[in-house]
């Protein structure tokens, strides 16, 4: 993501998405009441004289300006649609106080109206920015002739597989058995390297396929192997993708990765309420009192109770106060785990009486 204008005094910034993870940013940077435009298409009926055109109508792009009413992001088409009443656009074509949703393009820009900036947004902007600068990971998870694929984005954990192969088992007697090994490695280095700038390949599973694997990548694709690394895991399939990640590996791999970030914030947190810890809060109206009292050092908040319980507010407060926020996806097992706390706790510097 590229920060193309900014306005400080109009409230205003111009950003150009240019990943995924760019449009998963902005579904949580963008608020209800904001403003946003962009270029958009759609379909306008064509009038001949007294007499409508019994197609489609034709299609045609300009500017389009909404004060947003609803954001959805939706992760399996990767697609950001904001929904509002009409502010800004050609009048001969779209009738101004009318609605309209606007879907956010890659490499498209898109301004941001907001009539104040908080703290937490303009955190996660330039997290959103730093973070387009670095690399991805891929975790590779392999069990007999099964493959599957974690690709880490910011917003989750994207899932793809399971790769099969046709490789029979060992004690079966089958003279293309070598040969179906190779055919299915084949298939998975292919799935890899459909994904550009992969900095880092964690290899896991729990029996020996993945140090086959390995040794394999060395032979032939030494720069996978360079860049491969092997984990140990009880399970295949997302449960073995699951372990990886509560491991830490991929964290000392890319400790900025985002999704290894959260997971290792929400799995202290855990541990603290294991241990009976008079020091956390967890709820909405516990944690919020927690943060009224300003005794707050670390707040953990699920990305869909930003705006739903209205939390710009005391996450400035946090800040304002030297304590750390941290967003938490909804989309990965930590996500999960923290919603089923009522979607936001803290870690408090104090005992609250």
């Amino acid at each position: 993501m590229k920060i193309i204008r900014e306005d400080e005094k109009e409230g205003i910034v111009e950003v150009f998405p240019e990943t995924l993870d760019d449009l998963w940013h902005l579904s949580h940077i963008i608020e209800v009441g904001d403003n946003a435009s962009s270029k958009t298409t759609r379909r306008i009926q064509d009038n001949i004289g007294d007499k409508l055109r019994s197609d489609r109508g034709i299609k045609k792009t300009f500017y389009l300006g909404l004060d947003i009413e609803n954001i959805a992001f939706h992760l399996f088409t990767g697609k950001l649609r904001l929904t509002g009443v009409i502010t800004r656009g050609p009048e001969d074509l779209i009738p101004l106080g009318s609605h309209h949703t606007l879907e956010v393009k890659l490499n498209t820009p898109l301004t941001i109206k907001k009539s104040r900036w908080p703290k937490w947004a303009i955190k996660r902007l330039n997290q959103a920015i730093e973070a387009s600068k670095k690399l991805s990971a891929i975790i590779v998870v392999l069990e007999d002739d099964t493959a599957t694929l974690g690709l880490m984005r910011q917003f989750g954990i994207e899932y793809y597989g399971p790769i099969k192969g046709s490789v029979s088992g060992k004690r079966i007697l089958d003279k293309n058995r070598q040969k179906n090994i190779v055919q299915f490695y084949e298939k998975v280095i292919e799935s890899i390297c459909k994904f550009d700038s992969i900095q880092n390949i964690v290899l896991a599973g729990p029996g020996f396929v993945k140090n086959d694997f390995h040794d394999y990548l060395k032979d032939k694709h030494p720069d996978l192997a360079k860049i491969s690394i092997m984990e140990s895991t009880g399970s295949g399939g997302r449960n073995g993708i699951s372990e990886v990640l509560k491991k830490g590996t991929v964290e000392k791999l890319t400790f900025e990765n985002r999704v290894a970030i959260e997971m290792a914030a929400v799995n202290n947190l855990l541990e603290e309420i294991a241990r009976n810890s008079s020091k956390i809060a967890y709820g909405v109206r516990e944690t919020r009192n927690a943060i009224n009292l300003g005794a707050v050092g670390q707040l953990l908040i699920l990305d869909t109770k930003v705006a739903s319980e209205d939390m710009g507010d005391d996450m400035d407060m946090v800040e304002n106060m030297k304590g750390e926020v941290m967003v938490i996806s909804s989309e990965h097992e930590g996500g999960k785990q923290l919603e089923s706390l009522g979607g936001m706790a803290a870690i408090l510097r104090y005992e609250i009486t």
